[in-house]
């Protein structure tokens, strides 16, 4: 099959160590990065929305709880606070009390924003047992000793000199992880200082108030903007999403928090602020600004392949070249809502004929798109994205005892299929799985019916509510709400992996691991050529956190020599 895969995509809230009273000045003691390929950071999507720490996903959907209604009033009257863009409850006001040049702030990083911490020396070794440490009851996968001294002298640790088998799988990738993760922690002290900042206006679609569907008018959005050094080695690998602090240089206040919009040409940075930032912000001030960026996900992907070690998991990620042992006798489609050729109809008739592992790989189209954030009535357009949906629904109708998983990289992807399923499956038998700290003005109106919200915050139903689900959406990420409210391995009949070739490893297998079991039929979409852009760490890259779950099967056994018993080209 050469040439279908050969190759051509909130952080913790707490304040960076730039910004804490013990921190040394960054640019005398700045550590050199090696170049981080800043140029994808401006056209990929916006990284995965992190979920929230198990001890914060269990809370109690009770009278509060609320599942937003078209009709009811728009959606920014649930709003987090504007001081924190995210919902984190951080005050950015001025305080009269602080004193010195860097003040000691009283509000804490909340309960629910992990913080992965550095281990102690006796933690591990790169052949030791332990490979990660607790806190509070919950793993914090701390980077080992050895392997921090390694990634820091630019060595790979012998794990990744190792070809991938199910022995070195869970090593091989928390080398991966940590490598990236040691990025991050090498650039937490970096500071900008004495920045200009500017505004920006930006016409966004508005949703309105009244429409189920949204309209198509426009609404105008302010963006804070910098620039900052192009030139790797100078500056961390910056991505949407990872946080801004901006306090002004000759104040010593609490820094504003923000979030980066979008990086363009590697050194224009766009930024989001509330509205306490806005009103007071002059354009003659300076500005320092630190960063903070995103651990969460590195989190939920060290779970991940933590789960992966459980027997049942061998077939999906290691596939043997054998027919599925469940083969069904699909009925013929009749009266599909979407006009399928010979290929796709074949394709989906293959998806239900068979059950368990190993899984089905359909090739073609990515369904995410580079659409502005809030397309009104944006569908599925991708044939790939057809392919799944009539699967899907096909599925659904087949049994009510079926239940599907649909998992994405970005929250658009799951945004328009659900608006695609909902012309043919009541809305009731779906519910849109978001990260809890999701912003709620970024989720088109006719999906907010379709999300409950509690404390402004989205919420997650009671365990026995979500197995009444017929068909659930989410990001990779985010699925990990589903397991930790206790949804276990087998529960969902399907899972659909959507767009897998766009996002790494670890991520997608985290819906994988956590929900697949021997009888799961798993369906894994993907554009050849495609990898994601979300790797910082040129360690992580160059042995092969960038090769995605859906390319690395695709060059092995029946899927390399395209079996239409296991792949499909579209």
């Amino acid at each position: 099959m050469g040439g279908l895969f050969s190759s051509p995509d909130q952080s913790s809230s707490q304040l960076p160590p730039a910004f804490s009273s013990n921190s040394s000045n960054p640019f005398s003691s700045r550590p050199s990065a090696s170049s981080s390929n800043l140029s994808r950071s401006s056209s990929k999507p916006p990284p995965l929305s992190p979920s929230p720490s198990p001890s914060s996903l269990k809370t109690p959907v009770d009278s509060s709880t609320s599942y937003i209604s078209a009709s009811s009033s728009s959606s920014t009257a649930y709003k987090p606070p504007q001081s924190s863009p995210s919902g984190v409850p951080y005050s950015s006001k001025p305080s009269p009390s602080s004193s010195g040049p860097f003040p000691s702030f009283t509000k804490q990083p909340p309960a629910f924003k992990p913080i992965l911490h550095t281990a102690p020396n006796e933690v591990t070794n790169e052949e030791g047992k332990t490979t990660y440490a607790w806190e509070k009851g919950e793993p914090i996968y701390a980077i080992p000793e050895d392997i921090k001294g390694l990634v820091k002298r630019d060595i790979a640790p012998q794990v990744l000199k190792q070809p991938l088998s199910p022995s070195t799988y869970k090593a091989y990738f928390a080398a991966l992880l940590y490598a990236e993760d040691y990025y991050l922690e090498k650039w937490s002290n970096f500071l900008l200082v004495k920045v200009t900042l500017k505004l920006e206006e930006a016409a966004l679609h508005k949703k309105s108030k009244k429409s189920k569907k949204g309209s198509g008018e426009e609404d105008d959005k302010i963006f804070v903007e910098f620039e900052i050094d192009s030139i790797p080695e100078k500056r961390p690998f910056l991505l949407s999403r990872d946080m801004v602090y901006a306090r002004p240089s000759d104040k010593t206040v609490e820094p504003f928090q923000g979030f980066i919009y979008r990086v363009v040409k590697s050194k224009r940075v766009l930024v989001e602020f509330g509205d306490d930032f806005l009103s007071q912000h002059h354009p003659n001030r300076k500005y320092d600004i630190s960063f903070s960026f995103n651990r969460v996900c590195l989190k939920r992907a060290h779970q991940a392949i933590e789960a992966a070690l459980d027997p049942s998991s061998h077939n999906f990620l290691f596939p043997e070249c054998v027919p599925w042992k469940n083969i069904l006798n699909p009925p013929a489609l009749l009266n599909t809502y979407y006009k399928l050729d010979t290929n796709e109809s074949n394709a989906v008739r293959r998806i239900l004929s068979f059950q368990g592992s190993p899984p089905y790989l359909l090739a073609g189209p990515l369904i995410g798109t580079n659409a502005p954030r809030y397309v009104p009535e944006q569908k599925v357009s991708a044939r790939t994205g057809v392919v799944v949906c009539e699967a899907v629904i096909e599925i659904y109708k087949t049994s009510q005892e079926n239940r599907i998983l649909i998992c994405a990289p970005i929250n658009r992807t799951c945004d328009v299929l659900m608006r695609s399923l909902r012309e043919v499956i009541p809305e009731s038998d779906m519910f849109r799985a978001n990260a809890a700290f999701r912003e709620i003005d970024e989720v088109p109106i006719d999906i907010l019916r379709s999300c409950p919200v509690k404390d402004e915050c989205f919420a997650c139903p009671p365990l026995q509510k979500l197995r009444e689900f017929k068909i659930i959406l989410s990001t990779f990420v985010s699925s990990f709400r589903l397991h930790n409210q206790g949804i276990a391995a087998g529960h969902f009949s399907h899972i659909f992996l959507v767009d897998a070739s766009s996002t790494t490893e670890p991520e997608a297998t985290i819906a994988l691991a956590n929900f697949a079991n021997e009888n799961t039929s798993v369906i894994v979409t993907g554009a050849p050529g495609n990898h994601s852009g979300w790797i910082r760490s040129d360690i992580a890259r160059k042995y092969g956190l960038g090769k995605s779950y859906f390319e690395r099967l695709g060059e092995v056994g029946p899927y390399r020599i395209l079996n239409p018993m296991f792949i499909t080209e579209l």
